[in-house]
């Protein structure tokens, strides 16, 4: 039996996989977070799925996603990213992934974790949506620019309103499945 899903997971076995296995998944672990902000920084202006297509590159290239060593890239390495066609070689995304795992320190700091901080936006459990069709799925909310005008604040980059919202969804802080996909039910 074919099961339903959001019709943005196309027949792309990547797609799927992500849609049925992760996309909207509460997570609560900080080195996942930190992943998914980075990963939705560098999809600005492009489709999700060719991060998905280079995510194992991006996680081999920066050194797994660790913002511990991130944080001491220097300009060697950026411009050794710059070269690397195995990732999106953009520099400002590229200098932003340092600034941000600096910046998540800071608020890891005052919050104690990074998941403490981020999910005081949803008030700390998963928004419940009943989006029936993907039209009504908006590209930000009033809690995404809350959380875009807060982390800007705090100095990190390529964190826009509509970024912000994208990883809301793909963290589970929102339940955007539509309400006749298989997820829906799981994960309400």
């Amino acid at each position: 039996m074919n099961k339903k899903r959001c019709g943005w997971s196309t027949s792309d076995p990547l797609y799927i996989k992500y849609h049925d296995e992760e996309w909207g998944v509460p997570c609560h672990k900080d080195r996942k977070l930190f992943e998914m902000l980075i990963l939705e920084g560098f999809q600005a202006g492009l489709s999700w799925i060719t991060i998905l297509k280079k995510r194992k590159n991006f996680k081999k290239s920066f050194d797994n996603l660790n913002p511990k060593k991130i944080i001491k890239y220097d300009s060697k390495k950026i411009n050794q990213l710059l070269k690397d066609e195995g990732i999106i070689r953009n520099r400002l995304k590229i200098n932003a992934t340092k600034i941000n795992a600096e910046c998540f320190f800071e608020v890891k700091k005052e919050f104690g974790s990074f998941d403490n901080y981020i999910w005081q936006f949803v008030d700390g459990k998963p928004k419940i949506n009943k989006f029936k069709s993907l039209k009504e799925v908006p590209p930000k909310t009033k809690e995404s620019d809350e959380m875009s005008k807060d982390l800007k604040k705090r100095g990190f980059k390529f964190v826009g309103s509509t970024i912000c919202y994208a990883f809301m969804q793909a963290t589970g802080m929102v339940n955007d499945h539509v309400t006749d996909c298989f997820r829906y039910k799981e994960l309400k």
